[in-house]
């Protein structure tokens, strides 16, 4: 069966065939209301689809854009991409999601193929300090935001950088433990290697710092030498932790895990050890991903604002895509919020 055709699109709605392209191609700024409002009810009614093999050798690009994450084993990856998503299907693009693992080379050769099957722009979400692998892309045109990373020194100039305020989230949650009381806290995460992950173990030192903890009463729990970065098995790792932790002959009052998988972890590993969270042990998390609510107890975490994030980091990206001249590199820093649920509580 033969598909509809742009043309027969627009003697449909009563326009040109180049207005119902500006339209699909996201040139309809300065198109009348009813206008755009004729071509989409004649888009609709005609069940037009875009021949995206076409489009591509007219324009070099299809609208599609790639989005690199650690891995959607962590449901916060899960909820960005959708997010993302709903972003993007908004201005008529589609996105492609791959799982990096924080591998430089496995992000290297997934941004090659995507770039090489004419996807113009790409998020990131690695955390990497470096871009290095990437460079050889953005000087043949690769438009990338990076997300959950604040600008490093090296940093090519177009990079635009999207990130929330991980130190000051950090000292939200350390000065809600110190607040409550807390002296003995213990730090959970597997490696530090990320820009995230560094800046949220600065703002936990900054904060017992400030509240005068001794490096006796504090403990940072990092994994194993060498341990990755624990995307994959971040309830595992948090669990070993708890259990290790909590079995020793001082057992920390409140723990802060780097992410809510982790925490959810630590939960599991002080239970296993006979202590009851949010009771005899306190724990905080960092993201509020959707299980944090339903936990029990509920877990006390740093919000992001995963709506806004991803909005911003579609709309940085598609103007990047859009834009007929280079533009500036800027980062954009968007502050936390602590959301404080029954799994902290005054130390006994």
């Amino acid at each position: 069966m033969k598909g509809v055709t742009i043309y027969e699109v627009a003697r449909a709605a009563g326009v040109s065939p180049s207005t119902v392209s500006n339209l699909l191609n996201g040139r309809s700024g300065r198109m009348l209301p009813a206008t755009r409002e004729r071509v989409e009810a004649a888009i609709s009614r005609l069940g037009y689809r875009p021949n995206r093999a076409a489009q591509q050798l007219r324009t070099g690009r299809i609208r599609t854009v790639g989005l690199v994450v650690p891995s959607v084993a962590n449901p916060f990856w899960g909820t960005f991409a959708w997010h993302l998503e709903g972003a993007a299907l908004a201005q008529g693009y589609h996105v492609l999601l791959c799982n990096s693992e924080r591998d430089p080379d496995r992000e290297r050769q997934y941004i090659e193929e995507l770039f090489d099957d004419g996807i113009r722009g790409v998020v990131l979400c690695s955390s990497l300090p470096s871009l290095d692998h990437v460079l050889p892309l953005l000087s043949r045109g690769l438009a990338l935001v990076a997300f959950d990373r604040t600008t490093q020194a090296g940093d090519p100039p177009p990079l635009v950088n999207i990130s929330v305020d991980n130190v000051v989230g950090a000292q939200l949650a350390t000065q809600h433990l110190t607040a409550l009381g807390h002296r003995r806290i213990a730090f959970v995460s597997g490696s530090l290697a990320s820009v995230n992950r560094a800046e949220r173990f600065h703002g936990f030192q900054t904060a017992v710092a400030a509240a005068g903890l001794t490096d006796a009463e504090v403990t940072v729990w990092a994994g194993a030498s060498g341990s990755q970065y624990g995307d994959l098995d971040a309830a595992d790792l948090g669990r070993r932790a708890g259990l290790e932790l909590m079995s020793a002959p001082e057992p920390p009052t409140a723990i802060f895990a780097i992410n809510d998988m982790t925490a959810l972890g630590v939960y599991a590993g002080a239970r296993d050890a006979g202590f009851a969270v949010g009771v005899e042990v306190s724990v905080i998390g960092f993201d509020d991903i959707v299980l944090a609510d339903l936990a029990a107890p509920p877990l006390t975490t740093v919000r992001q604002s995963l709506p806004d994030m991803a909005a911003a980091a579609f709309g940085e990206l598609h103007s990047l895509i859009e834009s007929s001249t280079p533009r500036p590199g800027r980062s954009l820093l968007i502050r936390p919020e602590l959301v404080v649920r029954e799994s902290t509580a005054a130390p006994r």
